[in-house]
């Protein structure tokens, strides 16, 4: 398999900890959404709606967002699961996911920050608060469904789908300066993670197109 993505895209942060919580092995392709190279032809034809990640599976086929991915993954390489057992309990989890690849995550992506910044005269502050009322508004209801849970993780008592969408969009969180402090259950979940090999694996500082930190590499 092929992953074409991006150090610190989180949907791309996402397919990585999957890939890893199952053990798979895969190449690597960079597309530096900051230069521009997602909006190439060569890309583009392989994924037209010019996102990442891009999963070219090894017989060629080429899979586009990162829910579908996921799904993918989980029925082609079913063990080990990133889904509980109870058929309840994998629905809920499949909520989680969702509620952060719909709801949350696309207020993130680096086409609505420059469309808010160009055509609408978004400040710093202004995009700060919008961030706070949409994405925030999910992390709010998330940290109650997951308290509710009382599992060590988002579902259940090991890593799965849910953390995978989770951990990235905590990341992002904390790129944009959104306050997290009062998220202290999904903070204890988020420490869980990061405790583990593939949590740690697919961070994006470790991604081969991750520039030093001495670089700067600030925008969204």
């Amino acid at each position: 398999m092929k992953l074409f993505g991006y150090w610190r895209s989180s949907a791309t942060y996402r397919i990585r900890i999957i890939l890893a919580l199952k053990g798979l092995d895969y190449a690597y392709q960079p597309v530096n959404l900051l230069a521009g190279e997602q909006r190439d032809d060569a890309y583009k034809s392989a994924n037209p709606q010019a996102l990442v990640p891009t999963l070219v599976t090894d017989d060629g086929a080429r899979l586009t967002q990162s829910l579908a991915i996921a799904a993918y993954l989980e029925e082609v390489h079913p063990s080990p699961s990133v889904l509980p057992t109870d058929p309840v309990a994998r629905a809920q989890a499949r909520a989680i996911a969702a509620a952060i690849a719909c709801e949350a995550q696309p207020f993130m992506n680096l086409r609505v920050q420059r469309h808010l910044k160009r055509d609408h005269d978004f400040d710093d502050p202004s995009l700060a608060a919008w961030l706070e009322r949409w994405a925030g508004g999910v992390l709010r209801v998330l940290e109650t469904t997951a308290r509710e849970a009382g599992g060590a993780y988002c579902v259940g008592a090991a890593p799965g789908l849910a953390d995978a969408f989770l951990i990235p969009q905590l990341y992002a969180s904390r790129r944009f300066g959104m306050a997290l402090d009062a998220y202290e259950t999904l903070l204890t979940i988020e420490r869980q993670c990061l405790e583990h090999d593939a949590f740690q694996a697919a961070h994006p500082d470790r991604q081969p197109d991750a520039p030093p930190p001495s670089d700067g590499d600030h925008a969204p």
